[in-house]
């Protein structure tokens, strides 16, 4: 993926994230976090919880992944090089 593929790929996802964010009240980092160290098993006992978080550790996962290929791709080149002078749309 191109330098703008990954950032309009990143900025989808964080309008995504953001729905679960206003939704349980903490951000995808905090919510990662604590998933991943086993805090919110309680949760696992209701099905529209356990699906959102579900859903919500996939598309953060896929912004991280994102957000890496982003930070090797730039790190790489000018950034003066990747800047796109025209409009993308």
């Amino acid at each position: 993926m191109e330098i703008h593929e990954l950032i309009v790929e990143m900025k989808l996802l964080e309008r995504r994230l953001t729905l679960y964010e206003e939704k349980y009240g903490v951000l995808s980092e905090d919510f990662y976090a604590a998933l991943m160290a086993g805090e919110l098993e309680r949760y696992d006992a209701f099905d529209e919880t356990r699906a959102d978080f579900t859903r919500w550790k996939g598309i953060y996962e896929t912004w991280l992944r994102r957000k890496e290929a982003y930070t090797q791709q730039i790190r790489q080149c000018e950034l003066a090089e990747a800047l796109r002078v025209q409009p993308a749309y």
